[in-house]
């Protein structure tokens, strides 16, 4: 591969501008296809095989004028403290409130006024207006729940608090805080390379991916039914790896460069070594994110393979038009002051990598249990892990719909907020209100229900559907428990009156969908890092090295997860980071967590430890190996954490809890994993292993294909032409000319 790889990056060069040309086309290829594609209908939503899914799919076939999946909302009305809402101009406020919402839209299907539908509180304090619309949120125009917010607004000119919530309240924008992020990264890049054109080289390669793959996405949107949160975690992703790839293969040119090596033939040589690397990361990236196909649930399948799809585009890009613009960007990228120098050697400074190495290497096993010790710590929150969907109630306190929850919830109790729909599917028992009275009056023994409603029966007389209201808030273990008695007690409702009793609605497919990720997390894990465990084999040879990368992997994450429950589960530092409620984890957030960071971590082994098995097979001794591998990789591997924790980090400033907790997670498990698994634990391992961590039976050693992902088959090739590869001792040189 290695051979392939330099003559591919040489032929980018020779060819720099038809490649560079080709790109851009690509880029308005696909931008072009995505401007002229049809808009995407909005994205649907389904968890196949569990039973909140199997009571929604009966619901819309048997109430089919119902619009289950429409837009709903809530304006909340309450009166001032000591104060009535039947005070007749609290009651013309809100009537005149219930009128404008009417009025707003021709996308309102029906405003009922709360004392019509006797929606008032008993101590007549606290009242709620139902809004229901004809189509779903995302095909409300922003007209439509702009007029829902006016409409709020005006009426409190009355003197009354009123809030809305529902799916039909506009978001408010985030205010860009990643901005601050991307401003750190750039800076690091800058410090980096000390050149502008080599800092700016993996932001401009990054986006022009990015931009290729979500143009792609947009394009075929409407064809694979993919949401707007594919094209999120696409870009996310696209920027994150691209940017490290660009930076591991500049980071090599410049070091041949550095070594003499005239512009082409450098090129050549960083792809050729580095580019195997990338090449090899990536794949371990796409594993991850293809893998999230055991989950069951298409949409999460059809984001993680529009991401995977993404991350391959950022390969290509790091293999093709990183050449081409590198052979443009001429000897610009190098620094003005290292071109000024040139290439004579000057005297040897040991680097900060090589300190640290040096550390490690005298204390290893101190080192070692210091840092296993240390994330097993950190990891011990993660065995109270609770997960749970976010609802209103983890909105900031300043919010409206935050505002509306926590009055329905002072005002009806917290299981209001969080109703469970009940379906009685009595199409074989020929019996349905029968079934639906023995329903009720099994539901309304079982402790933690407060009421039940009468139930709604179809047009076909063979359904009905019953509203459930539990004592407890949406998103706590109480209603999840209650959620599983209610569904122990079908196979009794069956037995007497033929009938299926199914829970769904939105509280009963969070809970569905929190148990699917859970009992899909471990699965995942063992594909992942299975697969992944085979290609690091295949890539150094060895078989302790990537079950030292797997299981490092495994402590960083769980100590990562540990930190998330600690602070948002628990509530440690909440005041510090601005949480304002805690509760449950966000039920995608492991398995998230898991797919990105696995990626990121993996590359951060392949780019340290290529280089340390470079020196080894060049005939450096084990020790020496890690002390030319971290003086060469320390310090791009220090900058690419660097930048995603700036990246990730600036998620901090969000208002929304569930944007903090990614930003949170992502940058402690990518901090953990860089500083205290890739920088201490690894150089740790192989000091104590020594020649026995490139340990490979025979046999395997026969079977498993040599990539030569450390360039030993291309050096030689290049001996052979007369064109003799740098020594070890030479080598040595390169970070001390950057």
């Amino acid at each position: 591969m290695a051979t392939f790889l330099y003559r591919l990056g040489r032929f980018s060069f020779q060819h720099r501008f038809f490649i560079t040309l080709s790109w851009v086309a690509l880029l308005v290829m696909a931008g072009v296809a995505a401007a002229a594609a049809i808009t995407p209908a909005p994205s649907s939503f389904s968890m196949p095989g569990t039973e909140a899914q199997q009571a929604f799919d009966l619901l819309s076939e048997r109430f089919p004028d119902a619009h289950h999946d429409a837009a709903t909302a809530r304006m909340v009305f309450q009166a001032p403290d000591g104060e009535k809402l039947t005070d007749p101009a609290y009651r013309e406020a809100i009537a005149n409130a219930v009128a404008g919402v009417q009025k707003s839209s021709t996308q309102v299907a029906s405003v009922v006024d709360p004392f019509t539908a006797h929606t008032v509180g008993k101590d007549g304090s606290t009242a709620y207006a139902n809004i229901s619309y004809e189509v779903g949120s995302a095909s409300l125009t922003e007209e439509t729940k702009q007029a829902l917010v006016d409409t709020a607004a005006s009426a409190r000119d009355s003197g009354l608090v009123v809030e809305v919530g529902g799916s039909a309240v506009p978001s408010e924008p985030e205010g860009g805080t990643e901005i601050l992020g991307i401003a750190v990264a750039a800076l690091v890049l800058l410090i980096t390379f000390g050149s502008l054109v080599a800092a700016g080289l993996p932001l401009v390669t990054a986006l022009l991916g990015v931009g290729v793959g979500v143009s792609i996405i947009g394009a075929l949107a409407h064809t694979l039914d993919l949401g707007d949160t594919t094209s999120t975690l696409a870009m996310m992703l696209g920027l994150a790896v691209g940017i490290d790839y660009a930076l591991f293969v500049v980071t090599r040119y410049r070091a041949e460069l550095a070594e003499g090596h005239p512009r082409e033939e450098a090129a050549g040589r960083a792809l050729g070594t580095a580019g195997s690397a990338v090449v090899f990361a990536g794949l371990t990236v796409v594993i991850a994110l293809a893998g999230l196909s055991v989950v069951g649930i298409p949409v999460l399948t059809k984001m993680g393979l529009a991401a995977a799809g993404t991350v391959a585009l950022a390969v290509l890009v790091a293999l093709t038009l990183l050449p081409a613009l590198l052979g443009i960007a001429g000897k610009r990228i190098i620094g003005r002051k290292a071109r000024k120098r040139g290439p004579k050697p000057r005297r040897a400074r040991v680097t900060a990598g090589e300190r640290w190495a040096g550390f490690v290497l005298r204390r290893p096993l101190p080192v070692l249990v210091a840092g296993v010790l240390g994330l097993g710590a950190l990891a011990v929150p993660a065995a109270s892990l609770e997960l749970g969907l976010p609802d209103e109630g983890s909105l900031s306190a300043e919010t409206t719909q935050r505002k509306a929850y926590d009055i329905l919830s002072d005002g009806f109790g917290p299981g209001f907020n969080g109703p469970l729909a009940m379906v009685v599917d009595a199409k074989d028992s020929g019996d349905v209100r029968t079934a639906a009275a023995k329903t009720i009056t099994t539901v309304k023994r079982i402790e933690g229900v407060v009421a039940v409603s009468p139930a709604a029966f179809n047009k076909a007389g063979d359904t009905a559907t019953i509203t459930v209201v539990p004592s407890s808030g949406p998103g706590s273990k109480q209603t999840e428990k209650l959620i599983g008695e209610i569904r122990a007690a079908g196979p009794e409702i069956e037995a007497e009156t033929g009938a299926r009793a199914l829970v769904t609605g939105q509280t009963g497919m969070q809970v569905d969908f929190s148990q699917k990720m859970s009992d899909a997390l471990l699965p995942y894990l063992s594909l992942v890092v299975g697969l992944a465990f085979l290609l690091l084999m295949l890539v150094f040879r060895s078989v302790l090295v990537p079950l030292k990368a797997a299981l490092g992997f495994l402590l960083s994450v769980s100590a990562a997860l540990g930190a998330v429950v600690a602070v948002f589960q628990w509530g440690w530092l909440a005041d510090v980071i601005g949480i304002d409620t805690t509760g449950p984890i966000m039920s995608t957030m492991p398995i998230f967590m898991v797919g990105i960071v696995f990626g990121l971590a993996m590359d951060y082994e392949v780019f340290l430890v290529t280089r340390i098995r470079e020196a080894y097979v060049r005939g450096e001794s084990p020790r020496q190996a890690v002390v030319s591998g971290f003086r060469h990789g320390a310090r791009v591997v220090t900058a690419a954490a660097v930048i995603m924790i700036a990246v990730f980090g600036g998620f901090l400033g969000a208002t929304e809890q569930t944007v903090k907790m990614i930003g949170f997670g992502l940058a402690v498990a990518v901090f953990l994993d860089a500083f205290v698994v890739r920088m201490a634990i690894v150089p740790a391992v192989h000091a104590l292993l020594g020649r026995t961590a490139w340990w490979l039976p025979k046999w395997l050693g026969r079977v498993l294909p040599d990539v030569d992902v450390e360039g030993e088959k291309l050096r030689a090739v290049l001996e052979d032409r007369g064109r003799p590869a740098p020594s070890p001792v030479e080598a040595d040189l390169v970070a001390h000319r950057q």
